[in-house]
């Protein structure tokens, strides 16, 4: 189940960042190259701009509530709690414990 969602979040991705570089910028952008200059003359530029902006705002809508419901329902959850190193350390004691006295050989007569 988890993996649909991925793909599915995957592709309306990949949608969206179609859909935006569509979009004719003030200065041209990016639609020349990806045909988005010939996409005026089916629809007609004003509709072509209302759907263009329409079809943005539903996936970006779709693409954050998917993310969103995969996150808080769907992401799997690991039963066992892992403590990290710092945790599983023994909590130190306000005083280290004496170290042994090196032994010091006896010099000989």
């Amino acid at each position: 189940m988890y993996t649909f969602f991925i793909v599915v979040e995957m592709i309306i991705s990949v949608l969206l960042i179609v859909v935006v570089l569509m979009q004719s910028s003030k200065g041209g952008g990016l639609a020349g190259s990806f045909g988005g200059s010939n996409i005026g003359t089916v629809f007609g530029v004003r509709r072509t701009s209302d759907f263009l902006g329409k079809a943005t705002t539903i996936l970006a809508t779709i693409f954050v509530v998917l993310a969103l419901f995969i996150n808080l329902v769907v992401l799997p959850r690991g039963e066992q709690e892992v403590q990290s190193v710092i945790q599983s350390q023994v909590p130190a004691q306000g005083v280290l414990p004496p170290s042994p006295q090196p032994a010091i050989p006896q010099q000989q007569r």
